[in-house]
């Protein structure tokens, strides 16, 4: 359990790098940023974002299950702990904005260049909160169209990050269940692809670095769980080659 936790605290800590410090570095979010960039944000944020984040899901899941090349009672088994664990994770989100609700940076703005006062806005049902967004962005200049329609997609409350805590549980899954397999590349896009996500939300108006921080650290504690049940039920994380040479240094130590 300590190799794991360590294993996981060490990719944790690479993803916390980018919004620790844009947090300590005092970034405001402001819209009106290139078009180009943002689309290209906006479609990484969409590999997380329904109906695509299933799809997500289920291809690493395969890819996983590909990489750990366990029998079948073990895949399933993994595959169910897989999916629990990001589960897992979406429920205590849910759970967590429902008690802090924390606006959104771009409801913020709304209330500043708008004045639409933010506790206004979260007493309307969600799809009014979406045709008010929509109403008072028609003619915004400075917003892209494709980002209106996300944000009136996205009227709930920000803290914490849902989109970050889906990609870092996967970031740090493969740490945690990949690295004994010395599949450093997996880990190296995933790692790259979940920082992207996290910096998208961000640049997107969705979310402030401390929502993408403590989702990091929820996802952290989650996987180390979910790994360390993983290698209790579906056996060594190891190849068997190796295992082996583990097994005859220890008897030539004894």
């Amino acid at each position: 359990m300590l190799n794991i936790a360590r294993r996981t605290a060490v990719g944790a800590g690479i993803l916390l790098i980018m919004p620790a410090a844009v947090w300590i570095s005092g970034w405001q979010w402001q819209p009106g940023a290139n078009s180009g960039w943002l689309k290209a944000l906006f479609w990484i944020t969409e590999t997380v974002t329904q109906p695509w984040g299933i799809i997500t899901h289920t291809l690493l899941c395969g890819w996983f299950l590909w990489c750990l090349r366990f029998r079948l009672r073990a895949a399933i088994m993994l595959f169910a702990i897989l999916g629990a664990a990001i589960l897992i994770g979406q429920g205590v989100k849910s759970w967590v904005k429902d008690r802090v609700q924390e606006p959104r940076p771009f409801v913020v703005w709304l209330e500043k260049t708008h004045h639409v006062p933010v506790t206004d806005f979260y007493n309307l049902k969600r799809k009014a909160r979406g045709e008010l967004v929509k109403e008072q962005l028609i003619e915004q200049q400075n917003v892209p169209p494709f980002l209106r329609k996300h944000w009136q997609k996205e009227t709930g409350f920000a803290f914490p990050s849902g989109h970050t805590m889906f990609a870092a549980s996967w970031a740090l899954l493969g740490v945690g269940l990949l690295w004994p397999r010395r599949r450093t590349l997996t880990i190296a896009v995933l790692l790259v692809w979940a920082t992207g996500v996290m910096g998208s939300r961000l640049l997107l108006g969705m979310h402030w670095p401390r929502d993408l921080i403590v989702a990091t650290l929820i996802a952290w504690l989650l996987v180390t769980l979910a790994t360390w049940l993983a290698q209790r039920v579906c056996g060594p994380l190891t190849p068997p080659a190796e295992e082996n040479r583990e097994i005859a240094n220890r008897e030539e130590e004894s």
